[in-house]
């Protein structure tokens, strides 16, 4: 049959229509798509016809009217490329084409990322630290630097694929050969060899290392914050470049404050008569709690701060103090919100318990009166409605 009737194309069409036009007919009767036998016979007579058109020598002996297959147009005289199968497919060169390999495997790789984990207090987390951190990880083996030989010796090319990395494996099937390329199990994948590696690595380039390192944790971080340091993790296969190291930030519960995005919040206690009669509380901050060279630069009027209570305050007022929160990471600073917590004593001797009952005598408080508010009949709906109201 005429190969290019086969393909549909005029017998001076270049090469660009030519595979465009067996693209477009591979996609349209492959046996995965059109599994009948019609199909595949019509398969692999394009397939076939393309092998024709595509070779030069064989088109320029079709075109003289020789036959460019010493066994006719059967499958057995076929040994077209599993590449052009491919294209058709993928729009790129196929595994078996000249040039299609991926080439041999690099030894020298980037190092994995590592992890670590650093526990810290609050303060620290909020206005930053500087810390040594012990870390395990691997590092450029000295022996060799990296290379993975010992020394006077050098990896040298696979004798099996000859420093490609690759061999070609046949496989015959319907469609005729088919070539396809796979890791050279001899070097795996590597075209290089190591015959003599290094005692110390072992061929690997890299050796586990103790080391310290010091980082810098910046002011306002929380719990679960990541720290990323920059090459500073896991040395790759080969002594290639390091990955980068994370450090993770755990921060621990504070005994006073509680830490809610950039903002404080702490409870102050006070009794019933300091309540009632109005006070000045003097509270410590968070700054109290640093140490060494920052501690000795702070102001002292930064660790401890005063807040007036007005006669009468209630149980459960929020005094807010702007700016006195956590640090933000793009700047600014929260807030510190101090609750007060009034106190009712639970214990009197009998002068204490004296004067509160001359007190309640005087203020006509001995026989009190609860003063219960309106009950939500209505149900859950009602009480929203009245809370939305200010009831």
């Amino acid at each position: 049959m005429d190969p290019y009737e086969l393909l549909g194309v005029d017998k001076d069409a270049d090469d660009a229509t030519i595979k465009k036009a067996y693209r477009k007919l591979a996609r349209q009767y492959h046996p995965d798509v059109n599994p009948d036998a019609e199909s595949q016979e019509r398969f692999k007579e394009i397939s076939h016809a393309y092998e024709v058109l595509s070779d030069p020598q064989k088109r320029a002996a079709f075109d003289r009217g020789g036959d460019p297959f010493a066994g006719g147009f059967g499958a057995q005289g076929a040994g077209f490329s599993f590449t052009d199968i491919m294209d058709a497919f993928f729009g790129g060169a196929g595994a078996g084409g000249a040039g299609a390999g991926r080439g041999p495997r690099p030894r020298v790789r980037r190092g994995q990322d590592a992890l670590i984990r650093l526990d810290i207090d609050l303060a620290e987390a909020a206005f930053g630290v500087t810390r040594d951190l012990k870390v395990d990880t691997a590092v450029v083996c000295d022996a060799c630097g990296g290379e993975g030989a010992a020394e006077g010796s050098h990896p040298v090319p696979c004798e099996t694929c000859h420093g490609q990395g690759e061999v070609a494996v046949v496989q015959r099937s319907f469609l005729g050969e088919i070539r396809t390329l796979r890791p050279c199990s001899a070097c795996n994948g590597f075209g290089t060899v190591i015959p003599d590696p290094c005692r110390d690595c072992s061929g690997e380039g890299r050796v586990r290392s103790h080391r310290t390192l010091t980082v810098k944790i910046p002011p306002g971080v929380d719990d679960g914050t990541r720290v990323q340091l920059a090459e500073q993790g896991e040395v790759g296969p080969g002594g290639g470049p390091a990955g980068d190291l994370y450090v993770e930030i755990h921060v621990a519960k504070h005994a006073t404050f509680t830490r809610r995005g950039n903002d404080l919040h702490c409870t102050a206690k006070v009794p019933m008569t300091a309540a009632a009669l109005g006070t000045t509380l003097n509270l410590p901050t968070l700054e109290a709690d640093l140490v060494g060279e920052v501690a000795d630069q702070m102001d002292p009027d930064d660790v401890s701060i005063q807040i007036d209570l007005k006669p009468g305050t209630q149980s459960g007022t929020d005094h807010v103090l702007r700016g006195r929160g956590v640090p933000g990471l793009r700047g600014g600073r929260g807030d510190l919100i101090v609750t007060v917590n009034v106190e009712t004593p639970t214990k009197l001797d009998l002068e204490q318990e004296a004067l509160l009952r001359q007190l309640a005598e005087m203020r006509g408080e001995e026989s009190v009166q609860g003063q219960l508010k309106a009950s939500h009949k209505g149900g859950v709906f009602s009480w929203f409605k009245d809370t939305l109201n200010g009831h």
